[in-house]
């Protein structure tokens, strides 16, 4: 196991044990958790953090390797992407009755508040935009990268599961994994992180819209 697979593993070994230890000692996040500021500057840190050891880590590396290439067809990236995200929508609301992912993920403010505009809209920035950005290049482009060479199955199962874990839920790992699967099955067939950053931020971006409208 190269160095670079360790380390890989040691991040998110490690967004995993912060993720689940906040969970265990907070309990689930406020249901305005997306009206504070704090959380958004938070979550921004975080990210920095993230997206600088994740650089350094894949330091040498190609950047085909990583899937920082243009798909091999847009348009076919564009139907798959498609297929995908209407297959994890039927399955995630099938699922959200029985888990409750969206409440406990800090997703599901109780309602719309027009007062807090602007925490809310950072907050949806980082949900939209840095979120995508750092969590493809962590594990649909690093981790898919060095995963890879022990084939195509473990390299989109175990991202998959790599990305459920490290968001530290339990309830919502169900969901968190299939939708880890569809990404990471995209990453496979269009050879490119970019249709599965457009396709997180189209996700989480819907799933903050369809949050007011339950």
């Amino acid at each position: 196991m190269s160095g670079k697979l360790v380390a890989w593993f040691a991040l998110v070994g490690a967004l995993a044990a912060l993720n689940y230890g906040s969970r265990l000692t907070a309990g689930k996040p406020p249901r305005d958790a997306l009206y504070q500021y704090s959380v958004a500057v938070g979550g921004l840190l975080l990210y920095a953090v993230v997206l600088g050891l994740v650089l350094w880590i894949a330091r040498g590396l190609p950047r085909e390797q990583l899937g920082v290439r243009a798909p091999v067809s847009w348009i076919r990236a564009f139907w798959l992407a498609v297929g995908l995200i209407v297959l994890v929508f039927i399955l995630e609301v099938a699922l959200e009755p029985l888990l409750h992912a969206s409440r406990e993920q800090g997703l599901e403010p109780p309602h719309w508040n027009p007062h807090k505009e602007a925490p809310f809209a950072l907050n949806a920035a980082v949900v939209v935009l840095a979120a995508p950005l750092v969590e493809e290049l962590t594990f649909r482009g690093l981790g898919y990268a060095l995963l890879s060479r022990y084939g195509v199955f473990v390299a989109v199962t175990g991202t998959a599961i790599a990305f459920a874990a490290a968001h530290g839920l339990v309830a919502g790992f169900p969901a968190l994994l299939i939708f880890g699967l569809a990404i990471a099955v995209l990453r496979w067939r269009t050879k490119s992180l970019f249709p599965g950053m457009l396709f997180h931020a189209t996700f989480n971006g819907a799933a903050l819209v369809l949050a007011f409208v339950r």
